[in-house]
């Protein structure tokens, strides 16, 4: 920043996508960045994901569009099967990054993990594990700064004082920075650590994922209607794809690892023809794994001074409209941009923005994918196709 005097050093907590894809952006930028992410290296939690239209673009800006082509799986359309085994409706999406390349991407969270991991290092981005954010305190003169902007409403002259936040980490050490982005997931500490409020709503629906063998004619997204839920499978590889399926009126409890394979089958007996196909599929996954449907959007401010919260700990839609990953690496450019040298006075100022342009799309997301989740449980599929392909039609539009 012009205004900011001192070094622009940035402190990422989160080494999921939201935080690798923030890091590559800003050290792009020339940002100093160190990632803190409290698990241990190399691990993801689930096993695959759509990298819809609006994600491809946003990771062809950071050069890693065509390393997700190569690793993962070219996908155009999406084909919804009711729930008599008929095709019900198909969507051929938005082609942004040009006829010769796919709509979208089928790919597995451990390969876009290291691919976004490696790019982040190429920066000189420096990632510790093991380590998180235990207190944050902005700088005195930040909060003075803010408080005669207010006031007296002198923001040109408030904006160009010096700001900082100072972090303490978890093993101790102290950091004086620039810049704190919280990229630290729905059930964000930083968050809390900001005093940001939010509430994370339970859908009454449980999703189940399973790695499987990928069919031959599973060249795209296939969505299937059921009576007790929406199954549904996502080529990741020329080998490989994942299944999922949301359970419909379902408990949020734990069950044992073993149950979870033979429940998941149990689940989808009811499906007919290509449906029935994927339940086969599932004796052959060497793991289940199954989680609560939740959203949260954190209304108003996403910052306090230096700090700001991104991805999933600002704004968490349900995974019907497989769209956080987009969201999430958008984050990280538009964050980027609005803290580009002389566009702005300060740091604050330059989050303040960011809020500003996220918000309302971000806000349109979550809001969306709530009423597809609660038009899937109430059975209502064909009201849904036509709302989730508007969706991805606003997703498309420019950032």
């Amino acid at each position: 920043m012009d205004g900011y005097r001192g070094a622009r050093t940035a402190v990422i907590v989160g080494a999921g996508v939201a935080g690798l894809a923030t890091a590559t952006a800003l050290a792009d930028d020339g940002w100093r960045v160190e990632i803190v992410e409290i698990g241990p290296p190399g691990v993801t939690s689930g096993w695959g994901l759509c990298l819809t239209g609006p994600a491809l673009r946003a990771l062809d800006e950071l050069g890693l569009a065509d390393a997700c082509l190569a690793e993962g799986y070219g996908i155009t359309t999406i084909t919804h099967v009711g729930v008599d085994g008929e095709r019900a409706d198909e969507v051929r999406m938005p082609r942004l990054l040009g006829t010769g390349r796919p709509a979208m991407a089928g790919i597995a969270r451990p390969v876009l993990h290291r691919l976004l991991y490696a790019a982040a290092e190429r920066r000189g981005v420096t990632i510790r594990h093991g380590v998180t954010v235990s207190a944050v305190e902005q700088a005195e003169q930040a909060e003075q700064v803010e408080q005669k902007q207010q006031m007296e409403q002198e923001a040109e002259e408030a904006e160009r004082e010096e700001q900082s936040v100072r972090v303490r980490l978890s093993d101790g050490a102290v950091r004086d920075v620039a810049l704190l982005v919280g990229a630290d997931g729905i059930r964000s500490s930083v968050r809390d650590l900001l005093g940001l409020e939010t509430s994370l709503d339970f859908h009454g629906q449980m999703v189940w994922r399973a790695l499987v063998p990928r069919p031959h004619w599973a060249t795209g997204i296939n969505q299937f209607a059921g009576k007790t839920g929406t199954a549904g499978i996502i080529p990741l590889s020329d080998r490989r794809a994942y299944v999922f399926f949301t359970e419909n009126t379902a408990e949020r409890d734990v069950l044992p690892d073993a149950e979870l394979a033979p429940r998941l089958r149990r689940l989808l007996a009811d499906f007919p023809g290509r449906g029935a196909e994927i339940r086969s599929l599932i004796s052959t996954s060497e793991s289940v794994v199954r989680r609560p449907v939740l959203t949260a959007f954190l209304e108003g401010a996403w910052n306090r001074g230096g700090a700001v919260l991104i991805g999933d700990a600002a704004h968490a839609p349900a995974p019907q409209m497989s769209s956080g990953a987009a969201l999430a690496v958008e984050d990280g450019l538009v964050l980027a941009r609005e803290l580009e040298p002389g566009r702005h006075a300060s740091v604050g100022a330059a989050l303040r923005a960011f809020v500003e342009r996220r918000a309302q799309r971000c806000g349109a997301l979550v809001e969306t994918s709530a009423a597809i989740a609660g038009l899937h449980r109430d059975g209502r599929h064909d009201e849904a196709y036509p709302l989730s392909e508007s969706c991805h039609r606003l997703m498309a539009e420019p950032v």
